[in-house]
């Protein structure tokens, strides 16, 4: 999955969705891991927290998305990065899924969505995301099935 949708108003249309009650929180915490992150538009340097930093096999939180994707579906690569380059024109919201692969041969799903702001204005702008990694591994050679 690969979507991105211009932004109609400067502000963000988070505060339009009711917040998760507890048990609807512990829940979810019960099955992902989620870690936000951020980008800056005048440098391309992108700063991940502390577990996605490690899930993408990264040494360091601070990279560009060239080093971040290098670990994604290499089907996937290309539709990731388009969908960066176009964040990073226009004020935009985005969402990807992919599989990260590790170099055991695991398979880490992981959820993706994001949005780049103050690019209307004077700045250079920045992106803001969250990553969601369910809590499972697929093993070598496994793959996620598609219904629908």
């Amino acid at each position: 999955m690969f979507k991105i949708a211009r932004a109609n108003t400067p502000t963000s249309h988070s505060h339009a969705f009711p917040e998760a009650e507890e048990d609807e929180s512990t829940m979810v915490s019960q099955f992902t891991v989620s870690e936000s992150w951020e980008g800056d538009l005048s440098n391309g340097v992108i700063k991940l927290g502390e577990r996605a930093t490690a899930l993408h096999g990264l040494a360091t939180a601070e990279c560009g998305l060239l080093s971040m994707m290098r670990c994604y579906e290499p089907n996937d690569r290309a539709h990731i990065l388009e969908l960066f380059e176009q964040a990073a024109t226009s004020s935009s919201r985005f969402c990807y899924s992919t599989t990260i692969l590790h170099n055991d041969g695991h398979r880490q799903p992981v959820f993706c969505i994001g949005e780049s702001v103050g690019l209307e204005q004077d700045s250079d702008g920045s992106m803001l995301g969250l990553f969601v990694f369910p809590r499972f591994k697929l093993a070598p050679g496994a793959h996620l099935r598609s219904y629908g």
